[in-house]
């Protein structure tokens, strides 16, 4: 995966909404729309369904392709206090996994970014992925287990497979095998939506 920078603020109802009232999406490519066009992305369509229910948040889109664990500690704190956001999606982890990086200081980056968002008194929702079947068994059980480990030591909401609907299903796959397409998106929504929901106030 190249990096790219995609940070895009989706307006659900109006920019000038409470900060309490933002959602931000902290993730890499599977957050960022990879391939796809910015309003097909699970966080685009995250944004109408709230305006369509009439539900008062804004979703702030910092996601960057190729993000990692480390990229993402060093850049969320300029994030939280851009945005200011009520809820963060956290959804990173899944480079340093592609990339066989230790899993301890992966670990260390998920708390301290969780502490981040919490010092601005924003919810969590960690979200985990699960790795290709050549990495190993014992770093890829150990690597999935990391995102639970962390969400209970730090007593926040766990989403444990972001692509958990769609994994199975080739099709919901652009070419590369690792980015899903644009008619898949739907269903991460999907898939996000029921974690999400008991944080939004």
């Amino acid at each position: 995966m190249f990096k790219h920078l995609l940070i895009v603020c989706l307006v659900s109802m109006t920019a000038t909404a409470r900060a309490e009232s933002s959602i931000l999406v902290f993730g890499d490519s599977l957050s960022a729309g990879y391939g796809l066009a910015v309003d097909q992305s699970w966080p685009s369509l995250l944004s109408r369904r709230l305006a369509a229910a009439h539900v008062d948040y804004t979703v702030a889109n910092a996601s960057i392709s190729g993000e990692t664990t480390a990229g993402g500690r060093a850049r969320l704190p300029a994030a939280l206090r851009q945005f200011k956001p009520g809820v963060v999606i956290l959804a990173l982890g899944a480079n340093d996994g592609l990339r066989g990086l230790p899993l301890a200081p992966m670990r260390d980056n998920l708390i301290a970014m969780i502490a981040a968002a919490k010092a601005q008194r924003a919810r969590v929702l960690l979200v985990g992925m699960k790795l290709p079947p050549n990495y190993g068994p014992d770093y890829d059980r150990q690597f999935e287990q990391s995102f639970r480990v962390v969400a209970t030591a730090q007593k926040v909401a766990l989403l444990p497979f972001l692509l958990a609907p769609i994994a199975s299903d080739p099709a919901a796959f652009q070419a590369d095998g690792l980015h899903p397409t644009a008619a898949a998106q739907a269903r991460i929504l999907d898939h996000v939506w029921p974690a999400l929901k008991p944080l939004l106030r």
